[in-house]
Parts: C-alpha cells; sequence; structure tokens
C-alpha cells in the first residue's frame, strides 16, 4: 500500500506561483510513475503532470506546459509540483497519484492510477 498526502494548497493571485508537495509512505516509490490531476468545481478530473521515478521523465498536459515542473525528492519520497503564472482557471483541488510502473509510457489517465491523495485546494484570485 502506498499513503499519499498532498500539502502547499492555498489562495494565490493570478500570476504568483505555488509549489505543491505530494508525500508518499508505505513504499520506496523508486519503481512507480507519479501523476498530478486536477478537478475544478463542475468539471471532471483532468491530467496536470506525470514524472517517471526512474529517470524523473515528465510529461505535461498541454494547458499547464510551460508552466508547471514536476520534481521528486529520493530521499523524502515526495513529489512536488510548482506552478508559475498561475490564472483563475487553474482553481482547482489538486490532487497526486501513483502507480507502480517500470516502463517507459507516460500515464495521462486517471484509470491508470492505483493511489490517490486527498487533494489539497488551490484557489487563484483576479
Amino acid at each position: 500500500q502506498v499513503q499519499l498526502v498532498e500539502s502547499g494548497g492555498g489562495l494565490v493571485q493570478a500570476g504568483g506561483s505555488l509549489r505543491l508537495s505530494c508525500a508518499a509512505s508505505g513504499r520506496t516509490l523508486s519503481s512507480y510513475v507519479m501523476g498530478w490531476f486536477r478537478q475544478a468545481p463542475g468539471k471532471e478530473r483532468e491530467f496536470v503532470g506525470t514524472i517517471r521515478w526512474s529517470d524523473s521523465s515528465t510529461y505535461y498536459a498541454e494547458s499547464v506546459k510551460g508552466r508547471c515542473t514536476i520534481s521528486r525528492d529520493n530521499a523524502k519520497n515526495t513529489v512536488y509540483l510548482q506552478m508559475n503564472s498561475l490564472k483563475p482557471v487553474d482553481t482547482a483541488v489538486y490532487y497526486c497519484a501513483a502507480q507502480w510502473y517500470s516502463g517507459s509510457y507516460y500515464f495521462t489517465k486517471e484509470s491508470q492510477y492505483r493511489y490517490w491523495g486527498q487533494g489539497t485546494q488551490v484557489t487563484v484570485a483576479s
């Protein structure tokens, strides 16, 4: 079992930045892929980005490409989502997810991830 806990959400002005954290426990994530998703009010959960733990390779949704960076800290078993130039449309609950995987594909669908955190709210004020 993998437990995931997100933190770092909050209220920020448009154009500002936030760094979300996802701390994992229960397993070392050396053979996992980690994903970030978000769900805005009244909308379906959508993919934000993903990182392969094995080589730190990343892949992003077009809507956040160039504004978001995902990174990891092996020692802390934690993955981060750095978000810059935030817009009101980025307002959502942000979730991290994990799935055991040692291949080369990027996982962009909810159904591909087994473990999920509880989410952290990000609100961007205009």
